[in-house]
């Protein structure tokens, strides 16, 4: 099983910012569709933000104009700014590598809490 590393979680007030970041083995970051998602506490998963085949991105209703998603092709790694963070964005946070047929990978997440 492939696995990815989620970093930059953590605790954080109100409209405050984070970073997650996300590190894939090379030959799965050239090919794989990556997105991240979210699981809030006792709810299922669910997409944040994605990218698609052509590199354009797709972002969940609730996270638009605050989350922006990127990667570094040079450094195998892709990103979640996330801005202006609400009690609603709690919730452990996924990066997730779309394999085609193959299926998913996938990290052990990051968790992120949102209190004042």
């Amino acid at each position: 099983q492939v696995q990815l590393v989620e970093s930059g979680g953590g605790l954080v007030q109100p409209g405050g910012s984070l970073r997650l970041s996300c590190v894939v083995p090379g030959n799965i970051f050239t090919v794989a569709l990556m997105g991240w998602y979210r699981r809030p506490p006792g709810t299922q998963r669910e997409l944040v933000a994605a990218f698609t085949r052509d590199d354009s991105t797709n972002y969940a209703d609730s996270v638009k104009g605050r989350f922006t998603i990127s990667k570094d092709n040079a450094k195998n790694t892709m990103y979640l700014q996330m801005n202006s963070l609400g009690p609603g964005d709690r919730a452990g946070y996924y990066c997730d590598g779309g394999l085609g047929v193959l299926g998913h990978c996938w990290g052990q997440g990051t968790q992120v809490t949102v209190t004042a």
